[in-house]
């Protein structure tokens, strides 16, 4: 960053008032703050990484105050950089503002295997932050090792079950998988035994079961891990807490069981059950049902849930949920997003497989297509219902896909609506699937008329034309 740069970006802080998803302010006036770590962390951790300004104090109502030693400051920040692990690298950038220096310290993001960044005198586990918002909080226990499984190639998928029975196993799902393994892997099963085609495919290994195919072929999967179910709820407003006319807290209240193409088949009929249907005069000039969202789309998303949720240890006691509000469908699952993506690249590029053996075997069993086709037919599928796109975000260790159906835009302001949406940082695509126009229409007649009131800042407002630019609710 230059010193100019540096300078009208200290200015609009400032008028602005507030920090961001990447800046962090300091006072720095009588000397170094002594506790970094935390922020060096939460910046490390995030693929834009972030910035450190010196020279601002917040509590005087983001004041200039200048530092109190230009040099003497970069110095004792470096000392503190060499104590994480690995070692940040900040970049520095001074500046004079009427008298008073300002010094920034740009940390880069690091690449997901170096990751999490922590600081080397408390470990790893107590070491470890995340940015969220404007603050900096430490990582879970499952957040840190959700890297760390990435790194070491764990398959959690075909870890053995040593007290499942295979005795239990749907013998016809299981037959008709045999028969399609030969079929289509005929390198594979050419004069091999039944036995040995399932520790092949990674159904069992030493004749015990795998995660993966206990929770495709057995009857019952449930009673081994009673929480790797769906729980589906049906409520009356737009928020939990809301009740209906007649006081019910729930419409309807359901926890699917089962194997995974049975608690799909459920679950996509809870939904259909508990949407509303309208008819409309389709283009043939006759009657028509238009179901509430497309279910096509909802499948999709329940099938992404299932086959990529996180089945490690740390997650067996989390279920999938399903939860159909007036203005929107959300289906939650554990696991963020696995490998190098991130949510922009969703259905652009083929990301890594968390299970690659359970989508191996439903592919097989024709449950899903197993072609990185799903966040595609998802979006296609809500625009061809004239519907926004679904929204897919990541918090805290969980994957979540939106779904908003017709009452949003009939009875909500958009700009409120997209205020509100911001209350995390939000992509221009993640806007303009979210209003569901062209990206230019989102962009200049919404966003940034949005920014200009001061309603939405910008995350990285010294760049305003990044590719990594978000967009977050202004705190008032």
């Amino acid at each position: 960053m230059q010193a100019e740069d540096l300078k009208n970006l200290v200015i609009r802080i400032s008028n602005a008032k507030t920090e961001t998803q990447n800046i962090e302010l300091k006072e720095a006036s009588q000397g170094c703050p002594t506790h970094l770590f935390d922020t060096l962390s939460s910046f490390s951790n995030q693929d834009d990484g972030g910035m450190i300004i010196f020279g601002i104090s917040e509590r005087n109502h983001f004041e200039i105050c200048g530092v109190y030693d230009p040099q003497d400051l970069q110095k004792k920040v470096t000392e503190q950089c060499k104590q994480m692990e690995p070692v940040v690298r900040a970049l520095f950038t001074t500046c004079d503002i009427d008298g008073k220096m300002v010094v920034s310290a740009e940390i880069p993001g690091v690449d997901i295997v170096d990751r999490p960044v922590f600081y080397k005198g408390v470990g790893r586990i107590k070491g470890s932050y995340i940015r969220v918002g404007e603050s900096d909080e430490p990582m879970t226990e499952y957040e840190i090792y959700s890297y760390e499984a990435f790194r070491q190639r764990k398959r959690d998928d075909i870890r053995i079950i040593e007290n499942a029975n295979l005795k239990l196993f749907d013998q016809d799902r299981l037959s008709q998988y045999l028969r399609e393994v030969k079929k289509e892997r005929k390198n594979l099963s050419a004069n091999m035994k039944d036995s040995e085609i399932l520790e092949i495919m990674g159904v069992t290994i030493d004749n015990n079961p795998t995660l993966a195919g206990l929770m495709t072929f057995s009857k019952y999967p449930q009673t081994y891990f009673p929480q790797l179910c769906i729980t589906a709820v049906a409520l009356p407003g737009t928020e939990h807490g809301a009740v209906g006319e007649d006081g019910a807290r729930f419409i309807d209240n359901k926890r699917i069981t089962g194997a995974i193409p049975d608690m799909l088949d459920e679950a996509v009929d809870f939904v259909i059950k508990n949407s509303r249907t309208k008819t409309i005069i389709n283009e043939m000039g006759r009657r028509a049902d238009k179901p509430e969202y497309p279910i096509v789309a909802v499948r999709e998303a329940i099938v992404n849930a299932l086959v990529h949720r996180d089945y490690s240890i740390h997650t067996e006691n989390v279920p999938i949920r399903i939860e159909m509000y007036r203005d929107r469908l959300e289906i939650t699952n554990s696991g963020g997003l696995y490998g190098k993506i991130s949510i922009d690249a969703l259905g652009k590029v083929h990301p890594e497989t968390r299970n690659a053996t359970l989508a191996n075997m439903l592919e097989l069993l024709h449950v899903t297509e197993n072609r990185y086709s799903g966040i595609p037919t998802m979006r296609s599928e809500c625009i061809k219902a004239k519907l926004p796109a679904p929204i897919f975000s990541v918090l805290h260790g969980e994957f979540k896909v939106i779904m908003k159906n017709g009452y949003y835009s009939d009875n909500m302001d958009l700009d409120d609506a997209v205020i509100e949406f911001c209350s995390v940082p939000r992509s221009r695509e993640e806007l303009t699937a979210f209003v569901g126009k062209s990206r230019n229409y989102v962009m200049t007649k919404v966003v940034l008329p949005l920014v200009e009131k001061g309603k939405l800042q910008l995350t990285i407002p010294e760049k305003p034309k990044s590719n990594n630019q978000k967009f977050v609710k202004s705190v008032v």
